[in-house]
């Protein structure tokens, strides 16, 4: 099967709006799949539930870009309208002036901002991926975070559980893939990708660079071909990160 669009646009073309999306990243632009994301955006679909873990850190800090671009960041759904929903770890800094595109649109009542812990969130991606429904930690205990799940005590410490997260699609970023799509991480791009790859019914991947296989080093492969769908491959000298 050949696995590589000849654009980003082509990569995301069957996104349908009301559909729910795993966006990988760690922080700032670490691991980010800019180039999907624009193409998402130009698509125009809407009524998107985002699924992410640093989102809105970008555009109102500058964190993780160069000076001279203007940061992206998963807000970027929200400025456009596209975005109802976003359930994630970190969706701004505490303060910030101005306020964040997600922000706004939880104030004005146009969007749903689910906080999950980034510990539990990461485990919930990846326990969908490896086909648990739910799971029991301590994280949460006592907070809002625990409001209407449920509580049990093992060992005389209280547990609550999680459900396992999954989406109808996944982009994310890796170094390189094989025409296979067999993928190989660099840097913070290993934190959330990864999981995000096996979680979601499609999973799409920005890439650096591709290679025939057997051009990645066996130990370095991070995601099997069997989670990969699609894979485009960013131009060479592409300004952004």
């Amino acid at each position: 099967m050949n696995k590589i669009s000849n654009s980003f646009a082509e990569a995301v073309a069957d996104i349908p709006s009301g559909a729910s999306i795993m966006i990988g990243g760690f922080g700032g632009a670490g691991g980010q799949p800019t180039r999907l994301m624009l193409a998402l955006r130009d698509l125009g679909v809407g009524d998107l539930t985002i699924i992410g873990n640093v989102a809105g850190i970008s555009k109102t800090t500058g964190y993780g870009w160069p000076d001279h671009l203007d940061p992206i960041d998963q807000g970027m759904f929200f400025e456009s309208g596209q975005a109802t929903k976003i359930t994630c770890s970190f969706p701004v800094p505490g303060t910030t002036n101005p306020l964040s595109d997600i922000e706004k649109a939880w104030r004005e009542g146009n969007a749903e901002v689910d906080i999950v812990p980034q510990g539990t969130l990461i485990e919930r991606i990846r326990a969908a991926g490896a086909g648990i429904p739910a799971f029991y930690t301590p994280t949460g205990v006592g907070t809002p975070v625990a409001e209407g799940k449920e509580h049990r005590d093992f060992d005389g410490r209280t547990y609550l559980m999680e459900e396992a997260l999954s989406a109808d699609f996944a982009l994310i970023r890796a170094q390189k893939a094989d025409t296979r799509g067999n993928l190989q991480y660099i840097g913070t791009s290993r934190a959330f990708n990864p999981a995000m790859a096996t979680a979601a019914a499609v999973t799409i991947v920005e890439v650096d660079e591709i290679v025939e296989p057997g051009g990645i080093d066996p130990e370095r492969v991070g995601t099997l071909s069997t989670y990969v769908d699609r894979i485009v491959v960013r131009e060479a000298g592409d300004p952004l990160p």
